[in-house]
């Protein structure tokens, strides 16, 4: 048996989408829709948040807020976010599904987490709406987590506890502490901290490095070195606890803690 009770992962960037792609795209041609002009970069600033809270923070980004103002004659306003979400989120869903792959190493990292007797939680920034094209997808090949937890679910999501807090009821685990949260994002680390959880921050796979599987295999180990050396930086300034590579490195730090 574990001294642990429960995992709670996040999802794009954690157990699907290596990478963190599915959204990018959609942020920059939704703003577009709005003649307002934007980049990856830009949009990969805010991941982790509610969608709804992440367009409100590119929207007080300078030069987003600068483009705004000339072409609305007015600095964006909350009325401003609801209408760019709500162009964002239909078109969230239709591209989900193809960045629904699982990480490698998720469903035997799970496995081996259950076999241990840990129950297997899930928060997302993702709306149930978005999730509900990704959730039979991850089924299919593998991956159901006992639970999920979304943006919408609740009157606050992250960088608050509300949503850890949800895991623990729905699987019936505590203390905190017994818990571990794991998350490629900042806001994702600090929904763990929050809640008082052991939290493993996931480089390689995650929204800092943004690279593909195929992508990362045509670089050098020195230059895998680097991405690897900022998204940790990046995971440790959020104060994550422990930083991995992806997921399928956790059964051996989970064996380090309980020893």
């Amino acid at each position: 048996m574990s001294t642990f009770k429960a995992v709670v992962f996040d999802w794009a960037g954690t157990t699907i989408d290596f990478g963190s792609f599915a959204p990018m795209g959609v942020f920059v041609e939704t703003f577009g829709r709005f003649g307002i002009e934007t980049s990856i970069d830009e949009a990969r600033g805010p991941m982790g948040a509610p969608k709804w809270h992440h367009i409100d923070a590119m929207m007080k980004l300078p030069t987003v807020a600068r483009q705004w103002r000339a072409k609305y004659g007015a600095a964006p306003a909350k009325a401003d976010v609801d209408r760019v979400y709500e162009v964002f989120v239909p078109m969230n869903e239709e591209v989900v599904a193809d960045y629904a792959t699982l990480v490698p190493g998720t469903k035997e990292t799970v496995e081996w987490l259950r076999a241990r007797g840990l129950k297997i939680g899930s928060t997302t920034g993702y709306t149930r709406s978005i999730m509900e094209r990704v959730v039979p997808l991850a089924a299919a090949q593998g991956y159901e987590p006992d639970n999920l937890v979304c943006a919408d679910d609740l009157p606050e999501g992250r960088p608050g506890p509300l949503m850890m807090y949800k895991c623990f009821v729905d699987l019936v685990v505590y203390p905190p502490s017994a818990v571990i949260k794991v998350d490629d994002t900042e806001p994702g680390i600090a929904e763990g901290i929050a809640a008082g959880c052991v939290t493993v921050g996931v480089a390689l796979s995650g929204n800092t490095v943004g690279r593909t599987p195929e992508d990362l295999a045509t670089l050098s180990e020195s230059e895998i070195a680097s991405l690897r050396t900022k998204a940790t930086e990046v995971l440790k300034a959020a104060s994550a606890d422990h930083v991995i590579d992806t997921i399928a490195d956790l059964p051996a730090l989970v064996e380090r803690l309980e020893s």
